[in-house]
């Protein structure tokens, strides 16, 4: 089973936390942050949404940054997914 996002939607999968922090101190997994670094899974074909064109410039493995509370969570085949709008997107890491 894949999952297909529509309209302007992106699919995106969380890039692992670190597990210590600078200076060596290990982690608890309770203490980490949920990551805002994703890349692109998927992305939606576009088109008009809300009577506005929109135009996709996401791409299947961009990495980006995505708000800590934004998208609905999914889960498929044991694997943990986000699908975001490309609104809620706020950068793309180069």
């Amino acid at each position: 089973m894949t999952i297909k996002p529509v309209e302007d939607r992106v699919l995106i999968k969380a890039v692992e936390a670190e597990e210590t922090t600078k200076s060596g101190i290990i982690l608890a997994a309770s203490a980490q942050e949920k990551p805002s670094i994703a890349e692109v899974v998927a992305v939606g074909p576009g088109g008009v949404v809300d009577g506005n064109e929109v135009k996709m410039y996401l791409k299947p493995g961009d990495r980006i940054i995505v708000g800590k509370y934004a998208g609905t969570q999914v889960k498929l085949d044991n694997e943990e997914y986000t699908l975001v709008k490309q609104s809620d997107v706020l950068a793309i890491v180069e």
